[in-house]
């Protein structure tokens, strides 16, 4: 029996599919087959009845998973201790990202990190928030930046800073005339929208909706990338909301649109990060946290005069 094998019968059971556990693994279908085989043979039980679309685990199989959880998850911690230390801070260190925050953030406070812990090897992943909790929850991420709350038992949640909305209008949009935004203003039929499953579109349209409860418009386009809205803002279409990071304090990269700030108390975001394992990468988690708080503008960190769209 071998790590490398409780590995891939742990990823057959998450995709429930040998292929898209062989893929997930980076190996092919037949050496992922044979190797649980091998296990099987060895053990003397079949773990997963293969008749059935998706697969699923035996009874046997459910309770030889559960421990084979426990032993890749405490097998992690034999790295960790190696590479802990009192006095320098080692390994490596997972971290996922939510798309609307990755490109803004990380740039701000990456050389600095490394530069202070450069033997700290830093893995980003961008994922979808629910991509997030379930990496999380397989102790597959050391830690993750994300703006939404979290009521998971298993997750803990640190506040890094709060961040406003900003109206992004194209240059003919009659809002252009206004010195700023209030959230009356807003109507969800003419602002660009990211795709379902970005928590950023879900708070939009939650603060859209706060002031068109009853507008059943369909929307006219959607995104996976705020920076596809922009763009089509900057051809003069329409407007969309950004997070305060995405225009880079207004500078030159505006110039194609018109940005807007909203009247006070101005709709925000707060921007977190989450961890699930709390014990011996925790000095690697509070220096990540006060790296990221030293590198962002100071506004960000004004709580006041701000309202939350979780």
């Amino acid at each position: 029996m071998t790590l490398t094998q409780l590995k891939y019968v742990v990823a057959v059971d998450t995709y429930r599919h040998f292929a898209t556990a062989a893929d997930k693994s980076f190996i092919t279908q037949p050496t992922l087959s044979m190797q649980i085989q091998k296990l099987e043979e060895e053990l003397g039980v079949i773990l997963f009845d293969r008749s059935k679309t998706p697969v699923v685990p035996t009874e046997t199989g459910e309770r030889i998973i559960r421990q084979a959880r426990i032993v890749l998850r405490e097998s992690k911690q034999i790295l960790d201790i190696a590479g802990f230390s009192d006095t320098e801070l080692r390994g490596t260190f997972k971290v996922g990202i939510i798309p609307t925050i990755a490109p803004y953030l990380v740039p701000l406070f990456l050389r600095s990190f490394l530069a202070k812990h450069p033997l700290i090897e830093l893995v980003f992943e961008e994922l979808l928030t629910s991509e997030v909790l379930e990496k999380l929850s397989s102790d597959e991420l050391d830690a993750a930046i994300i703006a939404t709350p979290v009521d998971q038992s298993f997750i803990y949640s640190e506040d890094l800073y709060v961040e406003p909305f900003l109206g992004y209008l194209s240059h003919a949009h009659p809002l252009t005339e206004k010195e700023k935004l209030t959230v009356e203003d807003l109507d969800r039929t003419n602002i660009w929208l990211l795709n379902e499953g970005h928590c950023f579109r879900d708070q939009a349209i939650k603060l859209c909706s706060d002031v068109h409860k009853k507008n059943k418009a369909a929307i006219e386009f959607k995104s996976g990338n705020l920076e596809t809205l922009k763009k089509l803002v900057e051809q003069n279409f329409g407007m969309t909301l950004l997070p305060w990071t995405a225009v880079q304090e207004f500078d030159s990269s505006c110039s194609s649109a018109v940005v807007k700030e909203f009247e006070d108390p101005a709709p925000s975001r707060k921007v977190r990060l989450v961890y699930s394992r709390k014990h011996l990468k925790k000095n690697i988690i509070q220096e990540f946290k006060e790296s990221i708080c030293k590198s962002i503008p100071g506004i960000l960190l004004e709580n006041e005069q701000r309202i939350l769209i979780e």
